[in-house]
């Protein structure tokens, strides 16, 4: 309690930095709104999913619903930045491929979609050209974290934005967690407000619309996480959470207070062994983590993680055998009945897909 008031107290102190900041921001945008910078257009369906603030708001979920949704009826592929890899440039990812390479999240996809060509690189208006070279059959490519790239333009921005820290409310960075003017998400054509509590009323649902204040043709949807079945990170077989069990959560996530809540609900108890967003997992974690563990004196006991860190810690494999370690996986969940509307959009998008006029 007292690390986050003065963690507060210290952000207001920046303010202005953040000032600055958004004169930045706001002179960049305007560059792009007069067309003095300029937007490149592809000859496919863009998906851009992104959003106005750093940290968790679900975005590697929503390529993984995409990817879903779309899979079976059009040649789809992802393209993201591969934020904190070690190499540069661009990469498609292949059976010899691995999170330093290419990403925690890029690997993800990689291994729960094997089919779905899955693509980095820090310039996208490069790397998509390269995708297509490489892969010339795609109909479709998924941007991820791509709102604030404006070199290309994407047919169908797709913005998200967390109940508990809707972008109405924040500020710009450092003082808040603003990447991007708030008057941004006029570019989307649907806003998706994430990681809402399961039992959103109606009446929540239309303050927060109110709040948001959607442009005509823009669609505002409400997701819950929904969490599967754990499995373990080497064989794969299930673990039943129940209130007997105790956990260990090894959480590199930018914003696991979702997954928390469902813990304290599930379990008995757990601990928590925090890490920064996108931590890359050494030995001494491991056995700090192992140490942890054993000090643990429920018969039933577990460590359990999220399929982000478990792409960093696979790499571990033989050192961990004997631990029970074990991955959740998340999904979102849109609320009020509304996820047929929602994946009809996107499908009416691509459908309806002109390519370009060449003059």
């Amino acid at each position: 309690m007292f690390s986050n008031l003065f963690l507060k107290s210290f952000r207001i102190l920046l303010l202005p930095f953040s000032i600055l900041y958004w004169i930045a921001i706001a002179i960049r945008n305007f560059l792009y709104d007069k067309n003095v910078l300029k937007s490149s257009s592809f000859g496919l369906p863009l998906i851009c999913v992104g959003n106005l603030s750093v940290g968790g708001t679900g975005k590697s979920p929503m390529v993984e619903y995409l990817i879903r949704l779309l899979k079976d009826d059009f040649k789809i592929a992802t393209l993201s930045r591969g934020y904190k890899r070690k190499t540069k440039g661009y990469a498609l990812a292949d059976a010899t491929s691995n999170a330093l390479e290419i990403g925690d999240e890029p690997m993800q996809f990689h291994l729960k979609f094997a089919d779905v060509p899955v693509a980095v690189g820090e310039e996208r208006i490069v790397a998509v050209p390269q995708l297509l070279h490489d892969r010339p059959e795609t109909e479709v490519i998924v941007l991820d974290d791509a709102f604030q790239h404006r070199a290309i333009h994407a047919g169908l921005n797709i913005l998200l934005t967390e109940q508990t820290n809707l972008f109405t409310r924040d500020f710009y960075l450092p003082t808040g967690d603003l990447r991007d003017l708030k008057s941004s998400y006029r570019r989307a054509q649907i806003i998706v407000v994430t990681k809402c509590k399961p039992d959103l009323s109606s009446e929540e649902k239309k303050k927060i619309e109110t709040e948001i204040a959607p442009l005509a043709g823009q669609s505002v949807f409400f997701a819950s996480m929904e969490y599967g079945r754990t499995y373990h990170i080497l064989d794969n077989r299930h673990y039943e959470l129940t209130d007997q069990t105790e956990v260990l959560l090894v959480s590199g996530i930018a914003n696991p207070r979702p997954l928390k809540q469902m813990l304290e609900a599930q379990c008995k108890s757990y601990q928590m062994m925090a890490y920064s967003d996108h931590h890359i997992f050494t030995i001494d974690d491991l056995k700090d983590i192992r140490k942890k563990f054993e000090s643990l004196t429920a018969e039933h006991k577990i460590i359990l993680t999220t399929e982000k860190d478990a792409v960093r810690l696979i790499k571990f494999r033989s050192e961990m055998a004997d631990l029970p370690l074990y991955v959740i996986p998340v999904r979102h969940h849109f609320l009020f009945g509304e996820e047929d509307q929602f994946a009809n959009r996107v499908r009416r998008f691509i459908t309806g897909f002109e390519r370009p006029q060449k003059n």
